[in-house]
């Protein structure tokens, strides 16, 4: 195996605790739409899936008009409701410092993504970001990973897809890199090992070991 030299990082709920903003954005569309139907526990389902794939199969019809409540919504509240998590930016700092080519892999729009990365502090280390606008297919499907490999000028050899769905892990394995999984997911740890990724992280400092760096220097 080649030295993996390159991260792909998924962004919601791996590098920025966003799942306070996106349950307050879900629940904000869906109870203007099907009021007192959709409680906290019922909207971590749509966590993971592109907002299209999650409401159409609610309102298939009115799907655009969803997204557009949500996302005003979610842009109002964003750096209200948007957390750090711990260890995230030392760690994406070391990488950047030793070298490793970074990207962003999200199923968020590219502009939106950016808001998040600007207010933590963390837009100058990732020159690559593909979003939902970027691409045709969403992972699983490894249109997004190729396309951010490419740009960075590497492969799928060389490469770790981070995340914390199982869309991140099974989008990893369709596309032929190694793959991590964060213990800190909503999902839960339990739901997110069972697709087998190659490392479970239990904070962000643990992919520096993993890559056999020295996270002190």
């Amino acid at each position: 195996m080649k030295k993996i030299d390159t991260i792909l990082f998924d962004l919601d709920g791996t590098l920025i605790n966003t799942n306070e903003l996106i349950i307050a954005s879900f629940l904000h569309t869906l109870d203007h739409y099907f009021p007192n139907e959709y409680t906290r526990e019922k909207v971590i389902q749509f966590i993971g899936p592109s907002l299209h794939d999650s409401f159409s199969g609610l309102l298939p019809d009115r799907v655009e008009e969803m997204i557009d409540m949500y996302r005003s919504f979610n842009h109002e509240k964003h750096d209200e409701l948007v957390e750090e998590y711990e260890t995230v930016k030392e760690t994406v700092k070391a990488l950047h410092e030793k070298g490793y080519k970074l990207a962003i892999v999200t199923t968020k729009r590219s502009d939106t993504a950016r808001m998040g990365l600007k207010l933590t502090g963390l837009e100058p280390y990732f020159p690559v970001l593909v979003g939902i606008d970027n691409v045709e297919k969403v992972k699983p499907d490894p249109e997004p990973l190729l396309k951010a490999l490419e740009q960075l000028g590497s492969s799928p050899e060389r490469a770790i897809m981070v995340g914390d769905s199982q869309y991140d892990v099974l989008g990893g394995k369709n596309t032929g890199t190694l793959t991590a999984a964060v213990a800190w997911t909503i999902k839960g740890r339990e739901f997110i090992e069972g697709y087998g990724p190659d490392v479970m992280l239990e904070t962000m400092a643990d992919l520096l070991s993993f890559l056999g760096e020295d996270s002190r220097g």
